[in-house]
């Protein structure tokens, strides 16, 4: 998908477009409900990873989200480990609630990505706090 993700939990939007068709009067028809790729982060900090008892967003789990105006929703997200045993149930998770809070989902896909490595230095600082880190990951 081509999205990096940013330090600090940023995360990356890819694209929000709505995409115009000309229906049989030659005139263009909107086939938009747009999404917000905002409304879709909103909906992932109610994720919350069961190990760690915080949001994905603000782990820095998620490395991008891409939406289009036919209602698809594509999320870039990671583990803090390959060998993590709850990717599937994260990844399940994520998908439903967008699918829950999303006014205008059609389609989900969630993609699980290893690179780049996730990194302490991804997480917010209230994941830090959270989590009772002191200071600035390296």
């Amino acid at each position: 998908m081509g999205m990096k993700p940013n330090s600090r939990s940023e995360v990356s939007v890819v694209s929000s477009r709505c995409e115009e068709h000309a229906g049989s009067t030659g005139q263009a028809e909107g086939r938009c409900s747009p999404i917000e790729p905002t409304a879709v982060a909103e909906a992932l900090r109610r994720v919350i990873d069961p190990e760690l008892g915080v949001n994905i967003v603000d782990l820095g789990l998620v490395y991008g989200i891409e939406t289009t105006g036919d209602g698809d929703v594509r999320v870039s997200l990671t583990m803090t480990t390959p060998v993590c045993p709850l990717s599937a149930y994260i990844k399940s998770q994520a998908a439903d609630e967008i699918r829950r809070a999303v006014r205008g989902c059609q389609r989900v896909e969630i993609e699980l990505v290893w690179q780049p490595p996730w990194s302490p230095a991804m997480m917010s600082a209230e994941a830090r706090r959270q989590l009772g880190w002191r200071g600035r990951p390296t």
